[in-house]
């Protein structure tokens, strides 16, 4: 199992640029299939992203949510760049890139004001961050939409009357995010008593193996069912090319850097990040539709495009991110050397001795 993961890790950007190419050679044929069954396919969104959750959770302690949810400074890292840095963000790209098209500067600035997507969570599992802490800004992002959503649109688009689904919202945070929280509790308890501590140990590596398995699946129908959009209106795609990449890509730069400046572990930044970069499409596309015309929701729409790479990658620097947030590393010596390094030598270099287990910890 646990050489499973490691293949499907080391091959990742393969893999999911391999579901772009399937998806679109695939879905620009099935167009009229799609367009007649878009609620299937929104059903199969909602399950595949279920799946990338659930085997999260399995490895989850509901009893470190508590825990997770002490850690303000994190906590109001992500609602500063979600619901200020974002929108403000946005606005600036808009005016610099879209100002000459108001119905996608609408669309593309709803996408900066909705809660991050529950995937961050599957995203954060995947980088072995914080799982717990995700999971809380995830639950957090949802309810500060509710008041958030309503508050930057008027400000954006003081002419239209926006409507903000609250009831999908609530829908999706039972969906993709409680369900499956009690679900994978109720799993994790079973399998324990199942198998033991040691045998559910064993199988733990499992589950981020099927995540990612579900990843390489919501972005082959992500790419399926938006390849007419893709390959048709290739010229407004492209015109969303420097906003979305810009946004994304600095942002990660920008959020990486403030969250090491501020002492944060390389496990919360994991989860800060993706929280505050990934954004919950579907919501805005279900804001655009039923506020708006269909072009506001093209924005929505193929974010999810350059979303997806920048995130996989950002994933894929997972080893380097531990060493630029100085993840410790254990170094094991024989008794008679640890007992002859000059206590006041340990000190200047900043190492902490346990001398109980005969280790040297390292920091960096």
């Amino acid at each position: 199992m646990k050489k499973f993961q490691e293949h499907l890790n080391k091959w990742l950007l393969l893999y999911v640029t391999g579901a772009m190419i399937l998806g679109l050679l695939i879905g620009k044929p099935s167009a009229s299939w799609v367009k007649a069954n878009q609620s299937m396919v929104s059903s199969l969104t909602t399950v595949i992203v279920f799946l990338i959750i659930y085997p999260m959770m399995v490895n989850v302690k509901l009893e470190s949510l508590a825990k997770a949810s002490k850690n303000i400074k994190a906590i109001l890292l992500s609602v500063i760049f979600n619901f200020a840095w974002a929108p403000l963000f946005g606005w600036l790209l808009v005016k610099l890139f879209l100002h000459g098209d108001p119905m996608l500067s609408i669309g593309f600035l709803l996408v900066m004001v909705v809660p991050c997507s529950s995937m961050v969570i599957g995203y954060t599992g995947l980088s072995d961050g914080n799982i717990e802490l995700a999971t809380v800004i995830v639950a957090l992002s949802f309810v500060l939409a509710i008041v958030a959503l309503p508050l930057w649109m008027m400000i954006f688009a003081r002419n239209y009357h926006i409507v903000v689904p609250i009831n999908d919202i609530l829908k999706s945070i039972l969906t993709v995010l409680i369900a499956p929280m009690i679900l994978g509790y109720l799993t994790r308890i079973l399998l324990t008593r199942w198998l033991g501590e040691k045998g559910f140990k064993k199988l733990q590596p499992l589950f981020p193996s099927l995540s990612l398995i579900a990843m390489y699946g919501i972005v082959f129908v992500i790419f399926f069912s938006k390849a007419t959009m893709i390959i048709d209106k290739w010229q407004t795609v492209l015109l969303l090319l420097i906003p979305n990449v810009l946004f994304i890509a600095i942002s990660l730069v920008l959020f990486t850097w403030i969250n090491k400046k501020l002492n944060l572990k390389y496990e919360d930044n994991m989860a800060v990040v993706f929280a505050s970069t990934a954004k919950n499409n579907g919501t805005a596309i279900a804001i655009a539709t039923m506020a708006f015309s269909p072009m506001v929701a093209i924005p929505a729409a193929t974010i999810p495009i350059f979303q997806i790479i920048f995130l996989v990658f950002y994933l894929k620097l997972a080893g380097s991110l531990k060493r630029y947030f100085g993840e410790r590393q254990n170094l094991y010596i024989p008794r008679k050397q640890f007992e002859e390094i000059d206590i006041k030598q340990r000190a200047a270099a900043k190492e902490t001795i346990y001398s109980e287990e005969n280790i040297i910890e390292k920091k960096g």
